[in-house]
């Protein structure tokens, strides 16, 4: 079996890990906060000295980063990744950045006999608990034979895309939806709370229409309907993938002015403080700034199947 490293333990990667460890998997983990490391730990994993040790020992490196100025320089850095793997090691990035720069890192790997696979999340922090993520994955199809399994060891999921960048392409098309599914939802929400209509009652005629959506089904009756709005993915985060979908958008010229509109009320909800709440906890944040009761369903209500 492979050797794995697993840089980057926050909310959606220390669970992913911490599946693969379950799974069987020998992994040397690396991550800023050592408690979530010393997790890991405890599961069997092994604590990497530092990036470029990650590197020497690991056949495939898996990177789970905020963003792609801490993946490139992961991967680009002195003393990174790239810097310090044999040839034929993988860089399997399953974090959402911007597509130009999965690119620039596939040239670079490519010059020193690595390669990568972009290899996004899909779905929530809770499946990545219970190990039922899904995958969007941009690679070679070598690569993607070497990686599916480890993939499947974190989830249930896994779409090949196509070529480098088709994962992180496919996601920025989902997360852009499920962006702006939570903006409508919260809007329409603050709008039946403004008419002083039964919100159990409203949520029922939407479930019942073509109105229904997956947010709105799935995810909302579990956070923010019952005030929970501790952080799954966060408001901040949603704006930063807003913020990868207009780039890519312009630098193809596709016109997207819905999108540059859900952009600016995300850039509005961090303005006003709210960016650390869970991404539907917009809908707290439209009803906040209307002066508006919050929308929260009654205790035990279910949604109608």
């Amino acid at each position: 079996m492979e050797k794995i490293g697993f840089i980057g333990l926050g909310r959606m990667g220390k669970p992913m890990a911490s599946n693969l460890r379950k799974k069987g998997y020998d992994l040397v983990v690396h991550d800023l906060n050592e408690s979530a490391v010393a997790e890991l730990i405890e599961l069997g994993a092994s604590k990497g000295a530092s990036i470029a040790s990650i590197a020497e020992e690991c056949s495939v490196v898996i990177t789970m980063l905020p963003s792609s100025v801490e993946v490139e320089g992961v991967a680009l850095g002195p003393g990174g990744i790239f810097e310090n793997a044999k040839r034929g090691t993988i860089l399997l990035d399953m974090s959402t950045i911007d597509p130009l720069a999965t690119e620039r890192l596939s040239i670079a790997a490519q010059a020193r006999g690595l390669s990568v696979v972009d290899a996004p999340v899909g779905r929530l922090a809770q499946h990545a608990d219970r190990g039922e993520s899904l995958f969007m994955v941009g690679a070679s199809e070598a690569d993607f034979v070497r990686v599916e399994p480890l993939l499947m060891g974190m989830g249930t999921t896994v779409y090949h895309c196509g070529g480098v960048g088709a994962g992180g392409r496919t996601k920025l098309v989902n997360n852009y939806m499920v962006v702006a599914l939570c903006q409508m939802n919260g809007e329409a929400l603050a709008l039946s709370q403004r008419f002083g209509l039964d919100l159990a009652n409203t949520l029922q005629v939407l479930y019942g229409t073509s109105a229904s959506n997956g947010q709105l089904r799935m995810n909302f009756p579990n956070k923010v309907l019952v005030g929970d709005t501790t952080p799954g993915f966060t408001i901040d985060l949603a704006h930063k993938d807003m913020s990868l979908v207009l780039g890519a958008a312009h630098a193809l010229k596709v016109p997207m002015p819905l999108a540059a509109a859900v952009f600016e009320n995300y850039s509005l909800a961090r303005s006003a403080e709210y960016g650390k709440l869970d991404f539907t906890g917009i809908a707290d944040v439209i009803c906040d700034l209307a002066h508006i009761e919050r929308a929260r369903v009654p205790k035990g209500w279910t949604p109608p199947v």
